[in-house]
């Protein structure tokens, strides 16, 4: 009886050690394993540091939708050309997880301590006060489209609001004159002459001069072209541009009612793309036309199947470009010009196909 329990105790400690002896080898592995792959990743981010490049000065570029084609547009050609003079352009927010607004990204720019800083900015009291908190830490700031002029900004990179303005009351005069044709051909509505009804959309967390120098323009072109009061009416359409839902539905609203425009002026690329879509949810292709901004891919195709009249198509590459000339001005001679205007071209079913041949070319 004692054999027997010393062999199962001797039995026990076996198993025991056995499985100490599988367990310590099984960590021991582990270990291996997970310190092989630590020194993996450490070597290749040392990898990554020692061939890292080394530039000059570093600058960010601030938007409202850092994935609009626009704003990618405008950055690739600041990017472009601050490479070339050996300076880094970051889109700040593209890479930082969550929602930010502009102000919200200038606090991280200024307190990064940047070397200089490209904002969509605005007349609200807190853009001017980061904007002049900025430039006493000596940080430049360009303010890019959209101006903070009680600010103490470097320069304005911006298009022609007042020439947009009047391309618009050219393309609407256009469509005036092709409603003169009708009327005439049918001696009922020549009597009483029917009104082309135009929409301006207009955003509403912004106060940009620029939205009402191009409608103060829209209007005196057609004045200058002759058209009476009777053949046009302008009204102004809010829209919640917070994101792009309230934007879609603040457009979709406008198909509800029963009295719908003519025309819809549309003053930025997202108001571009829900204003056609709506068209073509709502069955109005052909009742209502849409002069549109910007010619992303999208936008020129529209046009193309006459959804959309017309566009205007905005030179983003020279607008990235003028953002880090002035602020390479800045650098190189203590100051820089206060205004710098991009140009702007109307696309229409007219030159449509020649612009979208030569986007491929460009590809």
């Amino acid at each position: 009886m004692g054999t027997q329990e010393k062999t199962d105790k001797t039995s026990d400690q076996l198993n025991n050690q056995k499985y100490l002896l599988i367990t310590t080898v099984l960590f021991t592995i582990m270990t291996l394993v997970v310190g092989a792959l630590v020194f993996r990743f450490y070597l290749e981010d040392y990898r990554k540091s020692s061939d890292a490049k080394e530039y000059d000065k570093y600058y960010v570029m601030i938007t409202d939708n850092y994935k609009s084609d626009f704003w990618q547009a405008i950055y690739k050609g600041a990017f472009d050309a601050a490479k070339r003079q050996n300076i880094y352009v970051d889109l700040l927010g593209q890479n930082i997880q969550g929602q930010y607004t502009c102000e919200q990204l200038m606090k991280i720019a200024i307190a990064s301590r940047v070397d200089g800083i490209i904002v969509f900015a605005s007349e609200n009291e807190e853009m001017t006060q980061l904007i002049n908190e900025a430039n006493e830490k000596k940080i430049p700031v360009v303010t890019l489209y959209s101006d903070s002029t009680h600010s103490d900004r470097l320069s304005f990179v911006g298009v022609g609001s007042y020439n947009i303005g009047r391309e618009y009351g050219r393309q609407i005069f256009n469509l005036i004159k092709e409603k003169r044709s009708d009327d005439f051909a049918n001696s009922q509505a020549a009597i009483r002459r029917t009104t082309t009804d135009v929409a301006v959309l207009v955003n509403t967390d912004t106060r940009d001069s620029g939205q009402n120098i191009i409608i103060s323009a829209l209007q005196e072109t057609l004045e200058q072209e002759n058209a009476t009061d009777s053949e046009f009416s302008i009204s102004l359409v809010p829209v919640d541009n917070k994101n792009i839902f309230s934007v879609e539905e603040s457009i979709r609203d406008i198909f509800m009612n029963d009295d719908i425009p003519d025309v819809i002026v549309c003053l930025n690329e997202l108001n571009t793309v829900c204003a056609y879509q709506a068209v073509v949810d709502f069955n109005k292709v052909g009742d209502v036309n849409i002069l549109g901004y910007y010619n992303s891919e999208e936008i020129m195709t529209a046009i193309s199947k006459n959804i959309v009249y017309a566009t205007i198509s905005i030179d983003t590459e020279q607008m990235g470009r003028y953002c880090i000339d002035a602020l390479s001005d800045y650098y190189h001679f203590g100051n820089t010009s206060q205004y710098f205007t991009a140009d702007v071209t109307l696309i229409n079913n007219q030159n449509v196909d020649a612009f979208m041949k030569r986007e491929d070319g460009d590809e």
